[in-house]
């Protein structure tokens, strides 16, 4: 309505302007003198105005006769397409010029325009190959899916746009959430082009969300075939893959293949951490504790981790904290400054009793880099060495509020994860998983929880005598119940 509107006061404005240049014309003096020949014309400047315009045409007019009859000529002396040539020549600068102009609005992000010089330009060019793509592009722009994905199926026709058809329609499938045919898709998109890489990746993830491991390893191969994957990295995902194929077997009670496939994980990448664990505790079933301990020692090198830690003490379970303490020795050696060592330290030396040697070996992490586990082990350690309950209980409160400390987070979206997956949770971004401490993870809330320490403390200054030893009953619930989930085991 608005643009009616508008078209017709230019049309007005236009209009008015034509009558006031003629009348302006009119009142002017003079005019134009032309002699030739013993011929003399006099016109007014109304007149040559209107004599100029007219030859302009008369020129313009000229030329296009003039083009017609050369195409005629040829014609006639034998060229059959001569004049067809002709024709088809304006139809294809009309197309050409309809059809960068949907692209130039396309760019500019002006997807209503797009669409109708695209369709201008099939009217005049009569290929669809061209302007079904700026078409569905602009209705995807647009917001327009149902025409989006109308044209892409116009596409699937012609063998030579089948596969911008596929991958159109694969797009949409993906936003909508419908992965199941968007599985499909993308695996007649990777049989139509098994080199472009933003296919290989995108099946590659698919696979993986619906735990096809035997047909994400072939993919993962193909992107080695095709060289879109370096070989290292390639390795290293490959070894993901065995890793989350061993634990569906493992689920499925096939502990035979489950343990085969975990060794095959922990031989292609021997720093995975869940892949050197289940690795492990495989060795640990057939009674091979030598090859577990070397699956450990490579991991733990490379990075101490808890659950490499607890897959250690698994290998002998029924040693008695001091004979557990001495065997971990060789593998706290190995990175005596790294903050899980100390804390694994630390904890053993509670387990054993020795509480000033605890204090030594969790050293100034309490204060420095406190986090829930660090801060429950010091509390443990005042425990132990006989300190009153309120500094107890002030150090299990400041854990509440503490961080986490580190934990298995998603590289790309941040999000954290209770224990490792080979796919994002939130994301879906294949094998970005690393054990990190999550940006923020600082407590923060309503209630005050910073102020714990304080009211614990002033709480028991206002308790009622009660008999020491059920006091002592209490802390040891507490202090179990922060710190067993973070020790190795025991």
């Amino acid at each position: 309505m608005l643009w009616s509107i508008i078209k017709i006061v230019v049309f007005i404005a236009l209009v008015a302007a034509a009558t006031l240049g003629a009348s302006y014309l009119l009142e002017l003096d003079g005019g134009v003198r032309i002699v030739m020949a013993g011929f003399e014309i006099n016109l007014t400047p109304l007149k040559a105005v209107m004599a100029l315009v007219i030859l302009v045409l008369t020129i313009w007019l000229f030329m296009k006769l003039a083009g017609i009859l050369v195409a005629v000529l040829k014609f006639i002396n034998g060229d059959e397409t001569a004049l067809s040539r002709h024709f088809d020549r304006n139809r294809q600068e009309k197309g050409y010029r309809a059809l960068s102009e949907g692209l130039l609005a396309l760019a500019s992000g002006e997807g209503d325009v797009a669409m109708s010089k695209a369709a201008r330009a099939e009217k005049y060019l009569r290929k669809p190959a061209l302007t079904n793509l700026i078409t569905a592009q602009a209705a995807e722009m647009s917001g327009d899916r149902r025409k989006a994905e109308e044209v892409y199926k116009r596409l699937l026709q012609n063998d030579k746009t089948r596969f911008v058809g596929v991958r159109g329609i694969l797009r949409q499938k993906l936003a909508e959430g419908d992965t199941e045919t968007a599985l499909k898709l993308a695996q007649t998109a990777f049989s139509l082009k098994p080199r472009h890489a933003e296919v290989q990746d995108t099946l590659l993830e698919l696979q993986a969300q619906k735990s096809d491991w035997k047909g994400a390893r072939e993919t993962l191969n193909a992107k080695l075939k095709y060289g879109s994957l370096p070989r290292d990295v390639h390795k290293r995902r490959d070894a993901v893959l065995a890793l989350s194929e061993a634990r569906d077997v493992l689920d499925e009670g096939k502990s035979i293949e489950a343990r085969e496939a975990a060794i095959e994980a922990n031989k292609l990448s021997p720093d995975l951490i869940p892949a050197a664990v289940l690795a492990a505790r495989g060795y640990i079933e057939q009674g091979n504790k030598r090859h577990a301990l070397r699956v450990l020692n490579k991991a733990w090198v490379v990075h101490p981790h808890p659950d490499l830690a607890a897959a250690f003490a698994a290998i002998e379970p029924d040693e008695t904290p001091q004979q557990r303490l001495k065997r971990f020795g060789k593998l706290l050696k190995v990175h005596p400054e790294n903050r899980e060592t100390m804390l694994l330290k630390a904890e053993l030396n509670i387990a054993a009793e020795d509480f000033p040697g605890a204090r030594r070996a969790l050293g100034d992490l309490a204060e420095v880099e406190p986090d829930a586990r660090a801060l429950t082990i010091m509390a443990a350690i005042e425990r132990g060495e006989g300190a009153p309950d309120a500094v107890v209980k002030g150090w299990l409160a400041r854990a509440l509020s503490a961080p986490r400390g580190p934990q298995w987070v998603c590289d790309k979206c941040h999000h954290i994860h209770a224990e490792w997956v080979p796919a994002c949770e939130n994301c879906h971004s294949f094998d970005t998983l690393s054990w990190t401490a999550p940006p923020n993870t600082m407590m923060t809330t309503p209630t005050g929880l910073e102020m714990l320490p304080l009211i614990v403390g002033a709480l028991d200054d206002q308790e009622p005598d009660t008999p020491e030893e059920d006091d002592d009953t209490v802390l040891d619930a507490e202090i179990v119940e922060e710190g067993e989930e973070e020790k190795p085991e025991k």
